[in-house]
C-alpha cells in the first residue's frame, strides 16, 4: 500500500482491510448492512402503498404512475452516480491519496446539488404531462402530480442522502448509511401513516402525506450521515484548501457516474416497454405480470447490497494497483450474488403460488402470474451476474461496456416485442433478455483491461 502518514489511523485500518481481509468473509460482512437495509426500504414501499390505498382507488393508480420516476430518482442517485462516488472515493484512499479523497466529497455534494436541481425542475415542468402519457386522467392524474410534487420538489434531500451514503461506503464504512437508513424507514411508517390518514394530530394531507413523509425522513437521514462526514477528526472533512473545484475531480465520479445514470434510464425504460407489451393482453395478464416482477425487482436491492460493497472492495484495490485481486473480489461477488438469486428462482419455479398468491386470489392473476414465474425465474441468476459485475466495474471505473450490456437488452426486448404474439412469447422474451445481459456483462468484465 502506498505510504501516506496523513491518513488518520482508522481510515488506514479500514482502507488496509480492503486490500488484504479474506475476499468472501468480507463481502459477506461488507454486504450484512445493506441487505438488512433492503428488509426495512420493502417495509416503507408495503407500507406507503396500503396507507395510500385507504384513500381508494385513484390515489393507489396515482401512486403507481409516479414509480417509475421515483425509482429512478433512487437508482440515479444511489446506484448510479452514488457508483460514481464511492468508486472515486475508493480509488483514492486504496492510492492513499486522503487529500484527494476530501476533495472528492466537495465535488461529489455539487454534483448532487446540481442533479437535483435538475430533477425538481424536468419534473415540476413535464411530470403532469409524463403521468397522462402513461394513462393517468382525472382523479387519478391530480393524484399522481399531488405526490409527485412533494417528493420531487424535495428531491435534493434524497440526492444528499444517498450521496453522503456513496461517500462513506467509498471508504468501506457500510453500517453508518444502513443504520441512518433504517432509522430514517422506522420513521417514515408511522409520520407516512399519520399524514396520509390524518392520525391523532396530523393534518390529513392525503396522498402528499405520503410524499412528505419521504423528503422529511431523507432529510433527516442526510442530517445524521452529514454530521459524520464532516464531524471533527473526521479523515474525509474538508478544509479550506478543499473547497476549490477541479475539473479532473469531476471526471473521476462523472467517467462512471454518467455513465452509470445511462444504465438506470435503461433499466426504467424496459420495465416502462415490456408492462406496454404485456398490457396488450389484458388487465389479468398485466396484474400477474406485475406480482411477477415485483419478485424480479426486489433482488436488484439484495444485489445492490452485495454490490456497493464490490464498489469500495474492488476500487481500493485497483487504486491500489492490486488488479489480480480485484479481478478474484468482482468474480466472487458475482458468485454469492448468484447464489442468492438462484435460492429464489428455484423457489419461484416450484412454488409460485406461494409468492403470486400473496397478492391476489384472482384465478386469471394466478395464472398469469405462475407462468410468468415457471418461465423467467430460472434466469434469475444472470441477471445477479450482470448486476454484480455492473458494480465491480464502477470499482473499477470501467462501467462502459456493462451498461452497453443493457443497451442489448433494451434492444431485444423492444425488436421481439414487436414480433412475438403470445404472453409465453413475452415471458420467454424477458428470461432472454436477462441471459443475454448477464452473460454479455460477463464477457466485456472478462475481456476488460482494468489498468
Amino acid at each position: 500500500m502506498p505510504a501516506n502518514h496523513t491518513m488518520a489511523p482508522p481510515m488506514t485500518l479500514r482502507t488496509e482491510r480492503l486490500l488484504s481481509a479474506p475476499i468472501l468473509p468480507t463481502l459477506a460482512r461488507l454486504s450484512a448492512p445493506g441487505v438488512l437495509l433492503v428488509a426495512f426500504q420493502s417495509m416503507v414501499s408495503v407500507g406507503d402503498t396500503y396507507f395510500v390505498a385507504r384513500l381508494g382507488t385513484a390515489p393507489l393508480a396515482g401512486l403507481a404512475l409516479v414509480f417509475p420516476l421515483v425509482m429512478l430518482l433512487q437508482m440515479t442517485s444511489a446506484g448510479a452516480m452514488g457508483g460514481g462516488v464511492s468508486s472515486a472515493i475508493a480509488r483514492a484512499l486504496g492510492a492513499g491519496e486522503t487529500g484527494r479523497a476530501r476533495r472528492l466529497v466537495v465535488h461529489a455534494l455539487a454534483i448532487a446539488a446540481a442533479m437535483a436541481a435538475a430533477f425538481t425542475i424536468l419534473v415540476l415542468l413535464f411530470g403532469r404531462g409524463i403521468y397522462a402519457l402513461l394513462g393517468g386522467s382525472g382523479a387519478t392524474l391530480e393524484a399522481a402530480a399531488a405526490y409527485s410534487s412533494v417528493v420531487f420538489g424535495g428531491a435534493v434531500f434524497v440526492w444528499l442522502a444517498n450521496t453522503l451514503a456513496s461517500v462513506l461506503r467509498g471508504t468501506g464504512n457500510m453500517t453508518v448509511p444502513a443504520i441512518a437508513l433504517i432509522a430514517s424507514a422506522l420513521v417514515h411508517l408511522p409520520l407516512s401513516a399519520s399524514l396520509v390518514l390524518g392520525l391523532g394530530p396530523m393534518p390529513r394531507l392525503g396522498i402528499a402525506g405520503a410524499g412528505v413523509a419521504y423528503i422529511v425522513t431523507f432529510g433527516l437521514a442526510a442530517v445524521a450521515m452529514a454530521l459524520v462526514v464532516f464531524r471533527a477528526g473526521s479523515p474525509l472533512r474538508p478544509g479550506r484548501g478543499d473547497f476549490r473545484l477541479e475539473a479532473r475531480l469531476f471526471r473521476d465520479i462523472l467517467r462512471v457516474g454518467a455513465i452509470s445514470v445511462l444504465s438506470a434510464m435503461q433499466t426504467v425504460l424496459t420495465a416502462l416497454i415490456l408492462t406496454g407489451f404485456v398490457g396488450r393482453f389484458g388487465a389479468a395478464a398485466l396484474a400477474g405480470y406485475g406480482v411477477g416482477v415485483r419478485l424480479e425487482l426486489l433482488q436488484i436491492p439484495l444485489v445492490f447490497a452485495v454490490g456497493q460493497a464490490m464498489v469500495a472492495l474492488v476500487g481500493a484495490n485497483v487504486g491500489a494497483g492490486r488488479l489480480a485481486r480485484a479481478r478474484s473480489i468482482a468474480w466472487t461477488g458475482a458468485a454469492l450474488a448468484c447464489s442468492i438469486s438462484l435460492a429464489i428462482g428455484v423457489a419461484a419455479f416450484l412454488f409460485p403460488l406461494a409468492w403470486v398468491g400473496l397478492f391476489s386470489d384472482d384465478p386469471a392473476v394466478l395464472e398469469a402470474g405462475t407462468r410468468y414465474l415457471r418461465i423467467v425465474a430460472l434466469f434469475y441468476p444472470f441477471l445477479a451476474l450482470g448486476i454484480a459485475l455492473y458494480f465491480a466495474s464502477q470499482g473499477a471505473a470501467q462501467v462502459l461496456r456493462p451498461v452497453l450490456a443493457g443497451t442489448v437488452r433494451l434492444l431485444l426486448v423492444i425488436a421481439g416485442g414487436f414480433l412475438v404474439h403470445s404472453l409465453d412469447g413475452v415471458f420467454v422474451l424477458v428470461g432472454l433478455g436477462i441471459a443475454v445481459f448477464g452473460l454479455l456483462t460477463a464477457w466485456f468484465v472478462a475481456r476488460s483491461d482494468w489498468t
